[in-house]
């Protein structure tokens, strides 16, 4: 069974950097759509970024324009998410997405990222 596998979390202090990366563990076909969530302790999931893959199209919650980038390395079915000048409202696990054209959606595990001086 295919997995998504998360990696790059931590704890962070306030203005730093973290990258997060996301690969599939095998072979997921007709991906369109790759993307990053994030939930924080009593609030619902929200959409963080994602990018489509037919023509690199991204999109960003407001909080993160400026300061998040969203990559992906198609060959080896890899995204990235560039987080900088991070801040305590960040605080959150991260999920990576990947979504099928056939509406399919495939989740990680989540990887946690504190945000704390």
């Amino acid at each position: 069974q295919v997995q998504l596998v998360e990696s790059g979390g931590g704890l962070v202090q306030p203005g730093g950097s973290l990258i997060l990366s996301c690969a599939a563990s095998g072979s997921i076909n007709s991906i369109y759509r790759m993307g990053w969530y994030r939930q924080a302790p009593g609030k619902q999931r929200e959409l963080v970024a994602y990018i489509n893959t037919n023509d690199g199209s991204t999109a960003y919650v407001d909080s993160g324009k400026g300061r998040f980038t969203i990559s992906r390395d198609s060959d080896r079915n890899t995204v990235y998410l560039q987080m900088n000048r991070l801040k305590p409202e960040d605080t959150a696990v991260y999920y990576c997405n990947f979504r099928t054209m056939y509406g399919r959606d495939y989740w990680g595990q989540g990887t946690q990222v504190t945000v704390s001086s």
